[in-house]
């Protein structure tokens, strides 16, 4: 499979401090990959240098084969390429489906109807289960469907990309195994995924190949089970 994303060289400084180091990754149009690493590992800087929210010091960023180097999130975002937060921010003045229209209508590359935007709204609550939480707030959701409604508003700009960010922390293990499905239903219908995740179980049910990040470096690439036993993955989270 050609890469969908394609990443060279990415490096990304703070004063003295080397946050990424000449990170290569390629991603494959409709692949589950897995990031991992320690805490402090790079993993936010990188995803904040691939969505535009950081700039990085260098190398290049590519989607689809179009650079992206020089362009805004916005305009990232309209290229196909959208993100979860892990910490879920919903308007909260706004209802769920309101939530939803307000991606529908500005983050994606194609203008909607009013109708449309409710049929396409309704479909996505549909699709992540909060169909009958739509004219609620976000405040009166529990952790697991703000998590969804975070997906969901991710979803609504129709990205070819979809960087989920710790999308299971502090969930049950029955909702992480929700969760989990859920991306691999996104995933069946067409959407490629990085799923950044601490939760082991979840990243290796979910991941046809892994990567590990540890000090801003790559240390690690390829399937799951092998990278799991990796000596410098097993230090890193293990101890020497």
């Amino acid at each position: 499979m050609a890469a969908l994303l394609d990443v060279q060289g990415l490096g990304k400084r703070f004063g003295g401090f080397t946050a990424l180091a000449d990170i290569d990754l390629q991603v494959a149009a409709g692949e589950r990959l897995g990031l991992i690493g320690p805490n402090g590992s790079g993993k936010s800087t990188f995803v904040n240098c691939i969505s535009g929210t950081l700039r990085h010091d260098s190398g290049r960023v590519t989607l689809g084969g179009q650079l992206l180097d020089a362009l805004p999130p916005h305009q990232r975002t309209r290229l196909g390429l959208a993100r979860s937060f892990q910490l879920p921010r919903p308007f909260g003045s706004l209802t769920v489906a309101e939530n939803l229209r307000v991606p529908l209508l500005y983050a994606g590359a194609t203008k909607l109807s009013d109708a449309e935007c409710r049929e396409r709204g309704m479909a996505l609550l549909g699709q992540v289960g909060l169909a009958d939480k739509a004219a609620q707030r976000p405040r009166d959701l529990t952790q697991i469907e703000q998590r969804k409604l975070e997906l969901a508003r991710a979803m609504a700009a129709g990205p070819r990309l979809l960087i989920a960010d710790e999308s299971m922390a502090g969930l049950s293990n029955a909702e992480v195994d929700e969760i989990v499905d859920l991306l691999l239903r996104l995933n069946g219908q067409g959407v490629t995924i990085i799923m950044i995740e601490h939760i082991m179980r979840a990243v290796m049910a979910f991941s046809q190949r892994l990567v590990c990040f540890v000090a801003g470096r790559k240390v690690a690439d390829g399937l799951p089970e092998e990278v799991v036993r990796n000596p410098e993955v097993e230090r890193a989270y293990l101890g020497e």
